[in-house]
């Protein structure tokens, strides 16, 4: 099967860096969101993406015009009749893309195959939602997703060869480097790293350092690029909460408890970077 044609749900900060990769590999990409102003939002991102290149000279306007023009912006769902290979990329609540899937196996042709952006929920379970579970798989992508080479290819109990033999070959079209996990609740990256990130919260909350300096000691002493808090600013707390839900739940054991403060912050609308307030306050002009 060859994929010409590819579709993303989820127009946001991880939907739009998607469609960006895919469309500089030379796909037709159809990107849907619920609604206009979310979709012009992330055609917005990947412009300012890719002006960034052309001013830094790793891109010519020419190819910066080429890749937006391989863009199509959609609000309509059945728009992906006609896509080959789509990503769910929306936020990382179960029933949201238990309802995405239940849709997408409805309108996408019978051999397309549907693969999700989620960070923790198992893939067996987003795959019992459709009537073609062994093409359903997880295809996890970093943020910023043109910036990092890792993409996270999870497949599920009833994932075929196939489904996987794919999706690790489109990794690599779009220039990406694959890691396999199997699927467990948080697969690799978020089974190791979430976990960090609530217990930077716990010191925090139990007053061991400021955020500050919690993140000075993990860059320069353990030379992370950045630090494990402004890193759940970049995330989102919400998301973070939402993934350490999912261990939580998914393991019943306590190491993986969310901290009261991440909780707190989330539930005062502190989501870090794209609500200006996390950790760390950001200037959203």
């Amino acid at each position: 099967m060859e994929v010409k044609v590819f579709g993303v749900v989820g127009a946001g900060q991880m939907g739009n860096g998607i469609a960006q990769v895919a469309a500089a590999s030379g796909l037709d990409v159809i990107m849907n969101d619920i609604a206009e102003e979310f979709v012009q939002k992330g055609l917005g991102a990947i412009d300012a993406n890719l002006e960034r290149g052309v001013s830094k000279g790793r891109l010519s306007a020419e190819d910066k015009s080429a890749v937006l023009a391989r863009i199509r912006a959609s609000t309509d769902i059945n728009d992906m009749a006609g896509v080959d290979f789509v990503v769910e990329a929306a936020t990382e609540r179960e029933e949201l893309k238990f309802t995405i899937f239940r849709n997408l196996d409805a309108v996408c042709p019978p051999e397309a195959i549907l693969a999700t952006n989620t960070s923790s929920i198992p893939i067996g379970r987003i795959a019992a939602q459709t009537g073609r579970p062994e093409k359903v798989i997880g295809m996890h992508f970093m943020n910023p997703v043109p910036v990092m080479k890792l993409v996270e290819v999870i497949r599920g109990l009833a994932t075929s060869d196939a489904t996987f033999d794919l999706t690790w070959s489109l990794s690599e079209h779009f220039g990406k480097t694959p890691a396999q996990a199997n699927d467990y609740p948080g697969f690799i990256a978020n089974r190791i790293l979430m976990p960090m990130i609530n217990e930077a919260v716990y010191c925090l909350y139990h007053g061991v350092g400021t955020a500050e300096d919690i993140d000075t000691v993990m860059k320069l002493g353990m030379n992370h690029p950045m630090g494990p808090l402004a890193l759940a600013d970049l995330i989102g707390l919400d998301t973070c909460l939402a993934i350490m839900e999912t261990l939580n739940d998914g393991f019943r054991d306590s190491k993986y408890r969310p901290c009261p403060l991440l909780r707190k912050y989330v539930e005062a609308g502190w989501l870090g970077r794209k609500s200006g307030r996390g950790f760390y306050r950001y200037d959203r002009k």
